[in-house]
């Protein structure tokens, strides 16, 4: 699996930013210096210096700002006895400023590196929570090889509720993918719930229907548990539901699904995609209270040796450009190319980033399943 922030490119722009605004300190002082020490030493740079402190407490520590501080009073004092103008007011007055500006920028780095670090900690632990319903998925399970991609959207410490999973059972290689509305701790609970209640079921209901039914008891007691207290808005877990995708394959060149609410998955073969819509919609978990659901009927499709079909979250298929143009999915996956279903998945994920330009508005998962070659095949209804 691929864990990883959004907008590698943009993480570029962001770095080249960080280290030009940590030279600007150095590029103020060095002017100040090379006017005083010039025949344009007329010119009054001495409120020039008291920046530098500043400039360095935005992306330095408070030893590094204090350096600069140091910098900057030295500079100060060279360019007062070179100049010959030690005993005025405006050298005291600028010096007194200088020395303001160097202990609040220090005391202001101090605050930064110190909040840099707590905010630091929450995002690993909201990453390894994170890592706990999304487990790295291994190359090969059962009869099928498969790949995996998880995206974050840049928004700070808050983690969202994409889930997937796959396990090899007796019944087949056995698939979940979901998504649920909303973010933070009522959504990573929830997701959690959803996973846990499939990594046990598969092994034990034979009926792909029967793990849906345990997926959705595991996530309304859940909903029950959940201590309202803890969330910012109580009214978000009224508010909150789950989109799941079930599948199953097996060795008979079929994948079968269950969907509730989720987007259809896609098969491609011999380079032509294809969704997989269910014939009959069937309502998010979560949502039984408002929209009771039909009976639950697995949908079988063919899947035959060689095929790849694409589970995936809505953040794919809604992410947008400048021109507010969604992710054009079906099309992509017929141009780009791999010969592994991990090199597939990540010419896709290459393709995604360049359309979003570095703006994910959501967490987008991506799930490659491949059948193996080898068997019987069967021809496409």
């Amino acid at each position: 699996m691929r864990f990883m922030r959004f907008a590698p490119g943009a993480s570029g722009r962001s770095h080249t930013l960080f280290a030009v605004t940590r030279c600007l300190p150095f590029l103020d002082l060095a002017a100040v210096l090379s006017i005083e020490l010039s025949p344009a030493h007329t010119l009054h740079t001495g409120p020039l210096l008291s920046p530098a402190p500043a400039l360095a407490a935005v992306t330095m520590g408070p030893f590094g700002t204090g350096g600069v501080a140091l910098l900057a009073l030295a500079v100060h004092a060279i360019t007062a006895t070179h100049n010959n103008v030690w005993g005025s007011e405006t050298v005291y007055a600028n010096l007194l400023a200088l020395v303001v500006v160097a202990l609040a920028g220090v005391a202001t780095s101090a605050v930064r590196v110190r909040r840099d670090s707590e905010l630091a900690h929450v995002r690993r632990i909201a990453e390894v929570s994170q890592n706990v319903v999304l487990r790295p998925l291994p190359a090969r399970i059962g009869v099928v090889n498969t790949a995996s991609v998880y995206m974050a959207a840049e928004r700070g410490a808050q983690i969202g509720g994409d889930l997937y999973e796959a396990m090899c059972t007796r019944y087949g290689v056995r698939l979940i993918v979901g998504d649920v509305r909303g973010k933070g701790l009522a959504a990573v609970r929830s997701a959690a719930a959803v996973v846990g209640a499939f990594r046990e079921a598969v092994h034990y209901e034979q009926d792909l229907a029967e793990v849906m039914h345990r997926c959705a008891a595991a996530l309304a007691r859940e909903y029950e548990l959940l201590d309202r207290s803890q969330l910012q808005d109580p009214r978000e877990l009224e508010e909150q539901f789950v989109t799941v995708l079930l599948a199953q394959v097996t060795d008979e060149s079929l994948v079968e699904l269950i969907n509730r609410g989720h987007p259809p998955p896609l098969v491609m073969r011999e380079r032509k995609v294809r969704s997989l819509e269910p014939a009959r919609p069937l309502p998010p978990l979560g949502l039984e209270e408002f929209l009771s659901p039909p009976p639950i009927r697995v949908e079988t499709f063919p899947f035959l040796p060689g095929d790849r079909l694409l589970l995936h979250t809505d953040g794919v298929v809604e992410a947008r450009n400048h021109y507010n143009e969604f992710f054009p999915l079906h099309r992509t996956m017929e141009t780009v190319d791999g010969a592994t279903p991990g090199e597939y998945l990540d010419r896709l994920r290459h393709a995604l980033v360049r359309h979003a330009e570095g703006r994910l508005a959501d967490d987008a998962a991506m799930v490659l399943v491949e059948r193996a070659i080898g068997g019987a095949r069967r021809p496409f209804r």
